[in-house]
């Protein structure tokens, strides 16, 4: 299964009042593994950072100036994720500024519903518990000390091991295995499945305990409940 652990950084909250996109980070995961593959971007949005947010991720008007527009990279974008599930934490928030451009641009948006929120898996997971990202790190037990400032590519890569521990930790599809790779059949070499004992284990019951219990079944009577199972 591919998925596709994404980040934002904009130059506000709200794109119907005219904030854009500054900044995408997307990390690739293969069966809850990083790939290694990665995509990022800076943009320029077309419109002066506002003090607020130049706070939060760093990102002014100068370093944006000369960075391509959204036209002229959602291809490429939409090319990475391709179907993959998204995987985001406060999703509802990234997912609106990316529908949002995307639809200035005459492009397709992305199904609310390929969306996957880490926000709401560790409110679920861990009710009444701080659930920010910085919080599960801490939680997790996650270096998260290069993050200075937001960073979408950064944020992206420390999300993806959140997620995986919010999923059942960093290999929660391992099944431990004797064999030559985890899940997979040594004789077969196909998918691993339990089978029965070719040979039983031998008894653990000695004979005095067996000829004591004979004889205490005998003492019950020929009634007894435990001759209709014995």
């Amino acid at each position: 299964m591919r998925e596709i652990v994404l980040d934002t950084e904009t130059t506000g909250f709200e794109p119907s009042e005219g904030h854009r996109i500054v900044e995408i980070g997307a990390v690739e995961l293969w069966n809850h593994l990083p790939t290694g593959r990665t995509y990022h971007q800076y943009i320029n949005p077309e419109r002066p950072m506002p003090p607020d947010a130049f706070q939060v991720h760093g990102l002014g008007d100068d370093f944006l100036r000369d960075k391509p527009v959204f036209r002229l990279v959602a291809a490429e974008f939409l090319e990475f994720v391709a179907d993959a599930r998204l995987v985001i934490h406060n999703a509802a928030f990234d997912m609106k500024f990316l529908n949002a451009e995307l639809d200035w641009v005459g492009l397709p948006v992305i199904p609310w519903e390929r969306a996957l929120d880490t926000l709401a898996m560790a409110r679920q997971k861990f009710p009444g518990s701080p659930a920010s990202l910085d919080a599960l790190c801490r939680r997790f037990g996650i270096d998260n000390s290069a993050r200075e400032k937001h960073g979408a590519l950064l944020d992206s890569e420390i999300l993806a091991e959140v997620y995986l521990e919010l999923v059942g930790g960093r290999q929660p599809d391992l099944v431990l295995s004797s064999g030559p790779a985890a899940g997979t059949d040594a004789a077969t070499g196909g998918e691993w499945r339990p089978r029965p004992r070719p040979k039983s284990l031998p008894p653990r019951l000695t004979e005095e305990e067996a000829a004591a219990h004979a004889a205490f079944v005998e003492g019950l009577g020929d009634k007894a409940l435990w001759r209709q199972f014995g």
